[in-house]
């Protein structure tokens, strides 16, 4: 399933509008009035009047600006496809979470199946600090060949799912490329998957949801580490 980015600048919503145009000479064509047709005697004076801003209020784009913004447009509607490479391809640690995230590596990565992970660790002064992390946004955001060769930690951040530290009581929700988080007055935090709709219900000793699944996964890394693993489905 491919993923295109689900939310455009406001420049680019912007500039949808010179998908109309197929050049610049029909975008300042556009600009042009009645009376241009009338008292000017060529089409070529016409648009370098527009071309100059004499017949728009707002900005006139120059060709170069025009080409540009129209490019970025096409880029954002039919992103190029960009193959990938599996980052835990080649690793050879033993720990069961290395292994578990190594086996939903490509289908998180091509969108069959949505993980959320739960860490829970301590820090070195013995703070607790947890939260929820979009495994298949961070796959494409960061570079886990460290983490499959044993060099580097994963570790919940204030841009994740999901935040807490216990200390200071900072606790911080964020939307993903794959989920809006929801606060339920009887549930806590809950998940919506953004493709399915489908609730992600990650609170213990409760259903996770439907095509939800729930595993705890021991390992030495982490006080402890829960993944939920969502098969999405096409929106009907």
């Amino acid at each position: 399933m491919a993923r295109i980015h689900l939310k455009a600048s406001p420049q680019i919503e912007a500039d949808r509008r010179l998908l109309q145009f197929s050049s610049y000479e029909d975008y300042l064509d556009s600009l042009g009035t009645n009376q241009d047709q009338c008292y000017l005697e060529s089409i070529e004076v016409s648009r370098q009047i527009a071309e100059l801003g004499y017949r728009s209020s707002g900005e006139t784009l120059s060709r170069e600006q025009f080409e540009k913004r129209l490019a970025a447009v096409y880029l954002y509607i039919y992103p190029p496809y960009k193959p990938y490479e599996l980052s835990s391809e080649g690793m050879i640690t033993g720990d069961g979470l290395h292994q578990d995230l190594a086996l939903r590596e490509r289908s998180n990565r091509v969108g069959i199946l949505s993980t959320i992970i739960f860490l829970k660790y301590y820090t070195k002064a013995g703070f607790e600090i947890s939260g929820y992390i979009d495994y298949g946004e961070k796959l494409v955001s960061e570079d886990w060949k460290p983490f499959f060769r044993g060099k580097k930690k994963i570790l919940p951040k204030i841009t994740d799912l999901g935040y807490y530290h216990w200390r200071s009581g900072k606790v911080v929700s964020n939307d993903s490329l794959n989920y809006k988080v929801q606060q339920d007055t009887s549930k806590g935090l809950i998940f919506q998957n953004r493709f399915d709709r489908k609730i992600i219900n990650p609170a213990p000793g409760s259903e996770p949801g439907a095509n939800t699944t729930r595993k705890r996964v021991y390992t030495n890394m982490y006080e402890l580490v829960i993944l939920f693993d969502h098969v999405v489905r096409q929106r009907i």
